[in-house]
């Protein structure tokens, strides 16, 4: 006896899928900066300094003295020798006239005459202290100064986007199939 057979043959299907990567692609330009700094203004204003030196008290104490200063000098003398000496006479004169009283004007006068002055001596090249001026008078400097700002310019650049979706493909590779064979 036989029996008949079934014989069930059956494919699945079967299905494909494929991808293509999606890109994303960024490019940034760099800025451009552009600085300038302008020269700051300065400006100095200066008076000097001024150093006075008078020593012509300290020359005059070491008989270095000025034509100016000797004339007035001798000026001086000479006047107040013509002085002493009116005096002297008027002294002289009166002298004279006291004769009759006993009174030897005539020796006394010889003598008077023949005698100088008594002389002295000392060290005078020797200037006295303080006798040389000092004055100074420091300047002033001023100093003005303006600064200025750097300018500055800056441009940015906006970026610059690409971009690719991903792609999904599906197939279908395979379809099903169902076989069914009967043997006897």
């Amino acid at each position: 006896m036989n029996i008949p057979q079934i014989r069930v043959h059956s494919t699945p299907a079967q299905i494909e899928i494929s991808t293509r990567q999606g890109q994303l692609s960024i490019e940034q330009q760099a800025g451009e900066l552009q600085i300038e700094q302008p020269k700051a203004e300065v400006h100095i204003n200066r008076i000097p300094g001024k150093l006075t030196i008078d020593q012509t008290q300290a020359r005059a104490d070491v008989d270095l003295k000025s034509v100016k200063l000797r004339t007035e000098e001798a000026a001086q003398f000479g006047k107040q020798d013509v002085l002493s000496g009116i005096a002297r006479r008027i002294q002289e004169g009166t002298e004279m006239m006291e004769i009759e009283n006993g009174f030897h004007a005539f020796s006394s006068i010889a003598k008077r005459n023949s005698e100088g002055p008594k002389k002295e001596f000392n060290i005078g090249y020797i200037p006295k202290a303080g006798s040389v001026k000092i004055e100074y008078d420091p300047g002033k400097v001023e100093v003005n100064a303006t600064e200025n700002k750097p300018k500055i310019n800056y441009t940015v650049n906006k970026p610059n986007f690409s971009f690719e979706p991903s792609v999904v493909t599906i197939n279908l590779k395979q379809h099903a199939s169902l076989k069914i064979d009967i043997e006897s």
